[in-house]
């Protein structure tokens, strides 16, 4: 399983499309194929995930009662969510338009590894959301890892 780390700047091209960053790109299993799938961020981000990643969402979701009205609602607002993305040889790929507005990118993005998923944002988006965050990362650093930052 790939384990996603640092922080990239790239450029988008006219078309939309963002090559991943080397780093990244190499850690994908070639067994994995070149699919991924592209999703929107809780946050006003991307989040480009491995389809192993996916499919262990999608089973905890097939597991639901479809006759509960929440779940109805939960599964019709996750899955329009998201869009599966072909990665080139290169490693590029093509964002939507949704998808574009939702993270608002336009020329520059900020690739960034969280683990099993990769994020993509809007450079200043990243930086004002990240700068209001310093002081809660120092805590969960010492909550969860039991360190000071």
């Amino acid at each position: 399983m790939a384990s996603f780390t640092g922080e990239f700047e790239c450029k988008l091209d006219a078309k939309g499309r963002l090559v991943l960053p080397s780093k990244m790109k190499a850690l994908l299993p070639e067994s994995l194929g070149q699919e991924m799938m592209l999703r929107k961020g809780l946050e006003p981000c991307l989040e480009l995930i491995p389809m192993v990643e996916v499919k262990k969402d999608h089973s905890k979701l097939a597991s639901l009662d479809d006759t509960d009205d929440d779940v109805r609602f939960f599964k019709r607002s996750f899955f329009r969510r998201e869009s599966p993305v072909d990665l080139d040889a290169t490693g590029r790929f093509v964002i939507s338009k949704t998808m574009l507005r939702h993270a608002q990118l336009e020329r520059e993005a900020i690739v960034i590894g969280i683990g099993t998923k990769i994020e993509i944002w809007n450079p200043e988006c990243y930086e004002a959301f990240m700068s209001k965050e310093e002081k809660r990362f120092s805590d969960l650093n010492k909550k969860f890892l039991g360190k000071s930052a």
